[in-house]
C-alpha cells in the first residue's frame, strides 16, 4: 500500500492556484464546496430524467469540476480535514454512482456501471475503514485519474445524448473501460 500524505500537491493544484482558487473567497472552506457537490446530485438527476441536457449537462461538469477545486483549495489554503478525506471521494462517488446508475446503466452497459460502482464501493469502504482506525490518507493520482476519466466517459454521453450523437459512445465506453483499471490499481495501491 502506498502512503500518501492528503497535503501533498497533485500536478493540477498548480493551476488551480492561479486560476479559479483565487476566484474563490476566503470564507468558502473546501468542505462546503463539497456539500455544494452532494446537493447537486438530486438537481442534476432531475434534469436528466427530464431529458433537458441543456441544463443537466452543464450542471454535472460544473459539478464535476467542484471535486478538483475542493481538493486543491484544501491542499493551498491548509485546509485538509479528516471530514473531507472521507466525505470529497464519498461525494465524488454518489455523483458519478448516481450518473451512472441513471444513465450509462441504459445508454451503455449494465454491467459495466456494476463494475465502476462496486470498485468505488470498495475503495470507499477502504477509506471509511481507516478513517475508523485513525489512519485516514488523501487520494493517490490513480484515483485521481480514475475520476478524471469516468467524468470524461460521463461527459461524452451525455454530450452524445444531448447532441443526438452516437458517435461519442464508442469513446465513452474505452473511457469507462480505462477508469475500471485504474479503479482497480487505486484500489490496491491506496490500500483495501
Amino acid at each position: 500500500m502506498l502512503k500518501r500524505d492528503p497535503n501533498k500537491l497533485f500536478p493540477h493544484d498548480s493551476l488551480m492556484r492561479y486560476t479559479f482558487v483565487p476566484l474563490v473567497p476566503r470564507w468558502i472552506t473546501p468542505n462546503m464546496v463539497t456539500i455544494f457537490r452532494i446537493l447537486t446530485i438530486p438537481f442534476i438527476l432531475f434534469f436528466l430524467a427530464l431529458n433537458n441536457y441543456k441544463v443537466g449537462v452543464p450542471l454535472f461538469l460544473f459539478s464535476a469540476f467542484t471535486d478538483a477545486l475542493d481538493g486543491s483549495l484544501a491542499r493551498l489554503r491548509n485546509q485538509v480535514t479528516e471530514w473531507g478525506t472521507f466525505y470529497d471521494p464519498l461525494a465524488d462517488k454518489l455523483l458519478i454512482g448516481s450518473v451512472i446508475l441513471f444513465v450509462v446503466v441504459k445508454h451503455v452497459h449494465p454491467v459495466l456501471s456494476f463494475l465502476i460502482i462496486f470498485i468505488d464501493a470498495l475503495i470507499l469502504i477502504g477509506g471509511y475503514y481507516r478513517m475508523l482506525k485513525g489512519k485516514p490518507m488523501g487520494s493517490n493520482i490513480f484515483g485521481k485519474t480514475k475520476m478524471f476519466f469516468q467524468v470524461v466517459g460521463v461527459s461524452m454521453l451525455l454530450i452524445a445524448l444531448w447532441a443526438g450523437y452516437d458517435f461519442f459512445i464508442p469513446f465513452s465506453n474505452g473511457t469507462f473501460a480505462l477508469a475500471i483499471v485504474l479503479a482497480v490499481i487505486s484500489l490496491f495501491t491506496y490500500g483495501i
